[in-house]
């Protein structure tokens, strides 16, 4: 009996340490190409499904890369040795940790303006000339909106003197200028109460990143968002019908804003079920101007002073 019991913890042994150790050491890297591949469909299908992944990307692969990439160096420190499942798990593990660079590295979101559909040509939300600060399809253009899927073809519009840098809210042209609806549409959201964020500095608002802000419902179904409104001068409420120029605001400086301009993005779902940023951005033109249908935009530095250097454009219709 004791020979038969030796012979079989000694097959018990054996097997642990081929055929069970065989397939749990593939396991790590099986997870980090699991995740990767479900990651690539998903952008493939396009939708919200491509939107969820753009932000899992950001996190997930790198996570799991981390965590794996340990498991391998401490294997390899404490056993010495490797074999063919550590060298893949490795190689895997540092492919996965390459999405990090998005955290870095503005990339722009991948939408390509001629595929994505629909679009919207409206009018300027203001008659005044306004200086597109950020705004078109490349990232040089339009560097903070461009990595976001909401804000893909986002506008951020000004209006001369901007850029002082001074704390006063009335140094900047565009504080206070009446705010325009693009197009006849339905307001679907309109909020107000929020204050004005003091200027000529990076304010980064968590809570209410768009401020006072209206949202309109085209015809087409697909959704408006102008941002950052003055507070106290929403003029529209929830349900209320709006007709093209009529005047539904001001320009402010709340929320996540480092200075008095109007922001303005179109996107395909509505901004009452989805939170800012995971929507996606539409294509949006502007007509009735003295301007190309998507004007650029584009700041730099330049020895320490910003520089606008984007289109100027103004409403000439009626």
């Amino acid at each position: 009996m004791q020979n038969n019991s030796s012979s079989i913890a000694k097959k018990g042994n054996k097997f642990t340490n081929t055929s069970f150790w065989r397939i749990l050491r593939w396991i790590p890297v099986a997870v980090l190409l699991l995740a990767d591949i479900s990651l690539l469909i998903m952008i493939l299908l396009g939708g919200m499904a491509k939107v969820t992944a753009w932000f899992l990307l950001h996190m997930l692969p790198p996570l799991l890369g981390l965590i794996s990439l340990i498991v391998v160096v401490l294997y390899a420190i404490i056993r010495r040795r490797l074999n063919k499942a550590i060298v893949m798990t490795g190689l895997v593990s540092l492919l996965s940790l390459s999405p990090a660079i998005l955290n870095f590295v503005p990339v722009a979101y991948p939408a390509s303006i001629t595929s994505t559909a629909p679009s919207a040509t409206v009018r300027l939300p203001a008659n005044a000339p306004l200086k597109v600060a950020w705004g078109g399809d490349r990232l040089e253009v339009n560097a903070p909106h461009i990595v976001v899927p909401d804000q893909r073809w986002a506008y951020d519009f000004v209006v001369e003197p901007y850029f002082t840098g001074s704390p006063t809210l009335t140094d900047y042209g565009c504080y206070g200028i009446p705010v325009v609806a693009p197009a006849d549409a339905v307001v679907v959201e309109a909020h107000d109460g929020e204050p004005d964020m003091i200027p000529g500095m990076d304010t980064i608002n968590y809570q209410s990143p768009k401020g006072n802000f209206i949202a309109l419902k085209l015809e087409t179904e697909i959704y408006l968002i102008i941002a950052h409104l003055k507070p106290g001068s929403v003029l529209v409420i929830e349900g209320e019908k709006v007709n093209e120029g009529q005047v539904i605001g001001q320009c402010g400086n709340s929320g996540n804003s480092s200075e008095p301009h109007i922001h303005i993005h179109l996107q395909r779902q509505d901004p009452a079920i989805y939170p800012i940023n995971f929507a996606e951005g539409l294509p949006l033109y502007f007509r009735d101007h003295d301007g190309p249908p998507m004007p650029e935009g584009g700041v730099r530095d330049e020895n320490g002073i910003l520089v606008a250097f984007g289109a100027t454009v103004q409403h000439i219709g009626k």
